[in-house]
């Protein structure tokens, strides 16, 4: 099982939009181990979006993020970062599927509601930023009848 790193950006969440998305993301069959709503700190906005740094929009990245609360998440399944990618669609939200949550739900591009991990490296960096290792967690998704 792969994990990635997932967040509701503060347009998402300021639109009302956290439980449409969650939805989107457990209808994939993808299992949610952690998320927490924060108020993204400067400093962990300047590390998230650390390879962006010396481009002429990494303050605008900063500014955006840091501009209102997100719902952090971490989700589990297999090839969940490239099957999340595909959910979320393209960053530029002109070239958003329908279908996808950018291509249904947003309207520009500096507001296009969702952040997904692109890689393994990028997803373990991303979770340390925002989680401690004691609050992700291992579960059975399968029901069992409680006796």
């Amino acid at each position: 099982m792969e994990r990635t790193f997932l967040m509701i950006k503060p347009d998402g969440v300021q639109r009302g939009l956290v439980g449409r998305i969650i939805s989107r993301l457990e209808d994939k069959g993808f299992t949610l181990v952690a998320c927490k709503f924060v108020q993204v700190t400067i400093e962990q906005a300047e590390f998230h979006y650390n390879e962006h740094v010396g481009k002429d929009f990494f303050p605008n990245l900063v500014r955006m993020i840091t501009s209102g609360p997100v719902l952090a998440m971490v989700w589990e399944g297999d090839d969940i970062i490239t099957l999340s990618r595909i959910l979320i669609g393209k960053t530029n939200v002109r070239e958003a599927q329908p279908g996808t949550i950018r291509g249904d739900f947003a309207a520009h591009t500096p507001n296009n509601l969702i952040h997904g991990s692109d890689s393994v490296e990028s997803s373990t960096r991303e979770i340390r930023n925002f989680f401690d290792s004691n609050e992700l967690v291992n579960y059975d998704k399968g029901l069992k009848p409680w006796i």
